[in-house]
């Protein structure tokens, strides 16, 4: 089973995944329909990827008559944003030591 880190990098490297996530998150809930109306993609293929967001954990599905609303879940982007901050913190890192060895060399 891939971790976190890989699972969410790969669901959100296709971009019309990412497109639709990012909807979600802007605009708020919606149903397939409003989704794809400016998806650019069929509706089977909305529908395709909004089910590889939901098992990534991304987005959420609740059931209103026949009608499924959509809403993206950033709480999954957690490991996404640890990943980052540790990956910023280790560039800091290197940059400031660069940063002071320039520094000897000039003196």
């Amino acid at each position: 089973m891939p971790d976190a880190h890989d699972l969410l990098f790969r669901t959100l490297a296709d971009p019309t995944r990412r497109g639709l996530f990012e909807r979600l998150c802007r605009e708020g809930e919606k149903t397939v329909g409003d989704l794809t109306a400016r998806a650019g993609v069929s509706q089977p293929v909305v529908s395709k990827h909004l089910g590889i967001l939901k098992q990534a954990g991304l987005v959420r599905g609740r059931h209103e008559g026949r009608q499924t609303h959509y809403s993206a879940q950033l709480g999954a982007l957690s490991p996404l944003v640890d990943w980052t901050s540790r990956m910023a913190a280790s560039w800091e890192s290197r940059l400031d030591d660069l940063e002071d060895l320039l520094k000897r060399m000039d003196q």
